[in-house]
């Protein structure tokens, strides 16, 4: 992914950067931001459940059933920084 300009010996060498490495660092930063919501929606739907019938079976430790409901939830806002955070590094006119 990388082209290297032709440069004598004493100077240092600079390595310049494709089109594809903004294209991957743009779908890495929306791939991060998918999973990790993908990830709390699963983890919100199965917690869901457990608490539904954590009503019906003990309904006096509901508000210990909302722990993992309120962990999900707090993935996806994880995944979003992280988004932001790969977004933020990608600039396509960068020379290393």
């Amino acid at each position: 992914f990388f082209r290297q300009s032709f440069i004598p010996a004493a100077m240092p060498m600079e390595v310049e950067c494709t089109p594809a490495a903004a294209f991957f660092g743009a779908m890495g930063a929306s791939s991060a931001l998918v999973f990790a919501n993908l990830g709390a929606a699963y983890g919100t739907a199965k917690s869901g459940v457990g608490v539904a019938h954590l009503g019906i079976m003990a309904d006096k430790k509901i508000m210990r059933g909302i722990v993992p409901v309120v962990m999900a939830g707090i993935l996806g806002i994880y995944g979003l920084i992280v988004a932001g955070i790969i977004s933020g590094g990608v600039n396509p006119s960068t020379k290393i």
